[in-house]
């Protein structure tokens, strides 16, 4: 699983588009595009697209390794990434993820926002439609691997739906909200499914419990201390959004990256420094770091202090520079 056949570009247009769609549906797309949405275009749609995109990718995670269906064998097939080849195939997990945040995007914005509703449901479809692809392209899923991920993804989107309203207005105003945000998913990441030998898959199931959990919490806060950041208003789009309006997007947008990524760092370095003594082993220790004691909470603080400082932190700075 660590040697990769050689191979030779011939269409670097296919090449370079597929390599760019597979980012999509992995962590530099997530800490990018959902902070983004809740800084510049709509509270609610972020806190929907991030209620149904953690569901959906435990979802398909724990499904990965319980069904253990292998990924397609090379050769014949030359594989472009070799990371997740540890993984198992069924479901894709690249095609869950860019079918939920695609079209969750889509149904969250259609009644909220003036635009043509062919225009965003083509737009949504593309989406995830060069996500998918890209999964064959990189050979690292079968074509039953995406169509089987796209499909559970939609079947949970649609029984999600109803309850978006009702899901939403519990983890803004429910006393029990920060304390359910943090036990349930640490309990389904201490319980995750064992394997007999080591993959990645709990590890990003905990990045995205983690996120999701501090981005919850950060929500909640937000809510019930009436933060401007909470009530500020979205960009529409248009043409203003062109204009001067469109350096406040940027600014907030690279502000907020930036002390995303340095929260990410710091809380790395610490986390990881503190479980080291505990356990009495060297930070760049990469078999120390895969141990159940030592991956849930060092994984799943880092990332739930980035979803708490993206939804708190980053709000108030904005404030603090004039940027809302």
């Amino acid at each position: 699983q660590g040697c990769t056949q050689k191979y030779i570009v011939k269409n670097y247009f296919y090449y370079y588009l597929f390599k760019f769609s597979a980012a999509l549906g992995e962590e530099i797309f997530y800490i990018t595009f959902l902070p983004f949405t809740y800084w510049n275009i709509d509270h609610s749609v972020s806190r929907r697209m991030i209620i149904v995109w953690s569901i959906v990718m435990y979802i398909g995670q724990v499904s990965k390794d319980i069904l253990k269906w292998p990924r397609p064998l090379s050769p014949p097939v030359v594989k472009l990434e070799m990371r997740t080849n540890a993984e198992y195939g069924m479901p894709s997990t690249h095609a869950m993820a860019a079918t939920a945040i695609s079209f969750s995007f889509f149904i969250a914005t259609m009644n909220q926002y003036k635009y043509p509703f062919e225009l965003g449901l083509a737009a949504a479809f593309v989406f995830s439609t060069l996500v998918c692809l890209s999964r064959l392209y990189t050979g690292m899923h079968t074509v039953l691997d995406v169509i089987g991920g796209a499909l559970i993804s939609a079947v949970l989107l649609v029984l999600l739906y109803p309850a978006w309203d009702t899901i939403d207005r519990l983890l803004l105003t429910s006393p029990f909200c920060p304390l359910f945000s943090i036990a349930v998913p640490l309990v389904l990441c201490y319980n995750y499914p064992k394997l007999d030998y080591y993959s990645p898959t709990r590890g990003d199931t905990t990045t995205i419990l983690g996120a999701a959990a501090g981005a919850t919490v950060g929500f909640w806060l937000n809510n019930q201390c009436a933060a401007s950041a909470y009530s500020s208003k979205s960009v529409q789009p248009g043409l203003p959004l062109i204009s001067s309006a469109m350096v406040f997007v940027l600014a907030r947008f690279f502000v907020g990256i930036l002390v995303v990524l340095l929260t990410r760092w710091v809380m790395k370095s610490v986390v990881l420094g503190v479980l080291g003594y505990r356990y009495k082993f060297p930070i760049r220790d990469l078999e120390a770091r895969r141990r159940l004691e030592v991956e849930v909470p060092y994984k799943f603080v880092t990332y739930s202090s980035v979803g708490f400082t993206a939804t708190v932190i980053v709000p108030l700075l904005h404030e603090l520079l004039g940027l809302m």
